[in-house]
């Protein structure tokens, strides 16, 4: 397995108390394979990613438990030095906003030259031949001509491009893309998406995709782990959450993508809003607005079910599928 990640907690400390963005995450990615991470604003999503990176702004996160394996070696106990030689140039993370993820002071060229001159010991000739490779392959025009413009000069579809090649530059193993598309419209989403399907492929990475958006990652994730308020409420293979989801707050999300044979109807919204990491409800967290609550859910926090259409099947690829909900049978059937 390409990453591991078991039992992951990341606590932040703040005047009002504790808050517990990550509570015990556990998933997993193989070379090659892309998994989607889904759920909304505030549900531990990015915070899980910037623990495995080793960017987690400490204080006040913190670390607080679990492990992070990396083709077997766990990240968390190793000392920053090493951290720093693996961030790079094994795994690699796209940020949301490329424009202030990018220094406004120097040229696309000098930054993405940059990542060959430290780790790789290039020269700086050599360095700008590689990066007008690296914008030539995740396709923008006149390459050559644009090196050395500034990040500015570019759209955010176009600087997304440069923020994809940063990342591919030293062909790491593992690539996290924390909402790569949010600030783009739907053609350059799909094709920023499409662009990164492809380079997976030539590559064989691992991809772990994060956002909040079902309808962007149905055709590019191989699994999906659906969070909520810290916790992994749902993981199934991609095809298996669209067809049957197995937890009320994923049906949610999934009921509330518009559809073309629901024109003129009034979108479906969750009730509520997600909870607050400081006062977490007792019980299964997204009992408040979960239109299938019972007493139990109130009061039992749900472990990860294995979820089996039926009885028959078969322990290994029922494995591939949990739902933490106590009712999940009834919530599969509809």
């Amino acid at each position: 397995m390409l990453l591991e990640v078991r039992d992951l907690q990341v606590e932040f400390h703040t005047r009002e108390g504790v808050a517990r963005a990550v509570n015990g995450v556990t998933y997993a990615v193989a070379a090659g394979e892309t998994l989607a991470v889904l759920g909304e604003s505030g549900s531990g999503k990015s915070v899980t990613a910037q623990a495995i990176m080793g960017i987690l702004d400490t204080p006040p996160g913190r670390i607080a438990g679990g492990e992070v394996l990396f083709q077997g070696q766990d990240l968390l106990k190793l000392k920053e030095e090493q951290r720093r030689r693996i961030r790079g140039a094994r795994m690699a993370m796209i940020f949301q906003d490329a424009l202030s993820s990018l220094n406004p002071v120097l040229t696309v060229g000098a930054q993405l030259g940059e990542m060959y001159e430290v780790h790789r010991g290039t020269g700086r000739r050599q360095a700008r031949v590689r990066a007008v490779e690296l914008m030539e392959r995740v396709r923008i025009p006149a390459a050559k001509d644009r090196v050395n413009d500034y990040p500015h000069q570019f759209s955010g579809g176009m600087r997304q491009r440069i923020m994809i090649a940063m990342a591919l530059a030293l062909e790491p193993d593992l690539i996290i893309a924390d909402e790569p598309t949010t600030a783009l419209d739907v053609t350059v989403q799909a094709q920023v998406m499409d662009l990164l399907a492809e380079l997976q492929r030539e590559f064989t990475m691992g991809l772990i995709l994060i956002t909040h958006d079902l309808g962007v990652v149905a055709d590019v994730a191989d699994k999906i782990a659906v969070m909520y308020a810290g916790r992994i409420v749902e993981t199934a293979p991609v095809h298996e959450i669209y067809q049957r989801p197995a937890h009320p707050y994923t049906r949610g999300l999934l009921d509330s993508i518009p559809r073309l044979d629901q024109k003129g109807q009034e979108l479906y919204a969750i009730k509520g809003l997600p909870p607050s990491l400081l006062r977490v409800p007792p019980g299964c967290a997204f009992h408040p607005r979960c239109p299938r609550a019972r007493d139990v859910c109130r009061a039992e926090v749900p472990p990860l079910y294995e979820v089996r259409e039926d009885e028959d099947e078969d322990e290994g690829a029922a494995g591939e599928r949990r739902s933490a909900c106590h009712f999940w049978k009834e919530t599969l059937d509809g």
